[in-house]
């Protein structure tokens, strides 16, 4: 990428037939990202569009391009910029909005300090013990409550749940706080009331929390925080509270969405699946392979230009929206051999389906541990797992896509 292109296409002209009336848009089935994406990928990577909310915006597709704007500090995450894209009329006041996730530079980077020591590769490592006993007793407590199962109830969601609250020292009794109140907030089709209801009612519960914890602090990340950040004033009161809740909402929907439709890839992959059970040391690339093959992010990243740049050959002006389609990104033809073949020993360590760059997702490394973990675990504890129905997706208008439940028998 470069800041000194020749020509570009006028921030208000848009192509024929590229208003886009909604977004996620809707996907060919449960294991392809939608057609229309790729379809621009192959034709117009760099191609401006019209968005629900009227806004316009520039759609980048290509794997290359997509780790390229993410990467590049002329691209801002801060929605107070003018020309952020917001996708819908209703999200122009965001829940993430004066957040760290919508920060540029040292503002990012203050935050993300403060956090980095308990998302190495070597913290999860340290706490993979814990994720395995806990793996064992949720397939323990399939095994005595016997066939039929819903992985997405039964398994999915526990597991993500309580490894994170182990880490932030959240009770998971209290879990029915932040489970529901999480579907609400990354449902596209919650108007901005619900998403703010649902937010406070999880901050509200998290101020009680750290309030306790300040009182009596623990072996935990909360504990940590108020102790050398909150008390010492590096952090504000509601600064700590908001991070605990991104760390929290975070921490648990995204792993236990992929944790859901993985297993459904797997049971409806015979080979790939016999190829895990044969090789389990095959299990560490397997997941990078599904993280890439079932990107769940619907919803496209939005960064807006602070200077001109150019990206594919076109130039992206200083105040325009830009929009990044990871799913179409990890198809990319350019990128992988075959890309609509799931390849368990294909190594695409290169995905962005934790994004890339500054923002690229804190807790990677935890989240790939407890994927394999799990999907070791499962498969390894009941081989002869098989769908017991047909489950039903959730509704396009869910920023992640998965399965509502995924019914099992063995």
């Amino acid at each position: 990428m470069s800041a000194s292109p020749p020509q570009s296409r006028s921030m208000t002209e848009t192509i024929p037939g590229t208003h886009l009336d909604r977004f996620p848009a809707h996907r060919e089935g449960p294991f392809h990202p939608p057609r229309a994406y790729l379809d621009l990928q192959r034709e117009r990577p760099v191609h401006r569009v019209t968005l629900p909310s009227g806004l316009e915006a520039v759609l980048i597709t290509r794997h290359e391009d997509v780790r390229a704007v993410l990467d590049d500090e002329r691209m801002s995450a801060d929605e107070t910029v003018p020309g952020y894209p917001f996708l819908y009329e209703g999200a122009f006041e965001s829940p993430l909005k004066g957040t760290f996730m919508r920060a540029d530079g040292e503002a990012h980077y203050r935050i993300r300090r403060m956090l980095m020591k308990d998302f190495t590769v070597r913290r999860a490592q340290a706490i993979r013990p814990e994720v395995e006993a806990i793996v064992a007793e949720c397939l323990d407590a399939m095994a005595a409550h016997g066939p039929p199962a819903d992985i997405v109830t039964d398994f999915a969601f526990p597991v993500p749940s309580r490894t994170i609250c182990r880490i932030l020292g959240v009770p998971y009794e209290d879990r029915e706080v932040f489970e529901s109140n999480t579907r609400a907030m990354i449902n596209t089709a919650s108007t901005q009331e619900q998403v703010g209801a649902a937010m406070q009612a999880i901050f509200g519960y998290l101020d009680e929390l750290v309030t306790r914890k300040s009182a009596e602090p623990g072996d935990d990340l909360i504990s940590r925080l108020i102790v050398e950040e909150l008390e010492p004033g590096r952090l504000d009161r509601r600064e700590m509270i908001t991070i605990a809740l991104i760390l929290l909402v975070g921490g648990h929907e995204t792993t236990a969405t992929m944790l859901g439709l993985g297993t459904y890839a797997l049971l409806e992959h015979a080979a790939q699946r016999a190829e895990l059970l044969a090789d389990p040391g095959l299990w560490g690339t397997a997941v990078d392979e599904l993280l890439r093959h079932q990107t769940i992010v619907q919803n496209p990243i939005q960064r807006v230009a602070l200077d001109d740049v150019e990206v594919g050959g076109e130039v992206i002006r200083k105040g325009e929206g830009v929009l990044l389609v990871l799913e179409a990104a990890n198809r990319d033809p350019r990128a992988y051999a075959e890309p609509s073949h799931m390849d368990l020993r294909r190594g695409a360590r290169n995905h962005v389906a934790f994004s890339f760059g500054p923002h690229h997702c804190l807790g990677h490394a935890i989240a790939r541990m407890e994927l394999e973990v799990a999907f070791r675990g499962l498969f390894t504890r009941f081989p002869g797992l098989r769908l017991g129905g047909e489950p039903p997706l959730r509704p396009p208008g869910v920023g992640l896509f998965g399965v509502e439940s995924l019914p099992v028998t063995w």
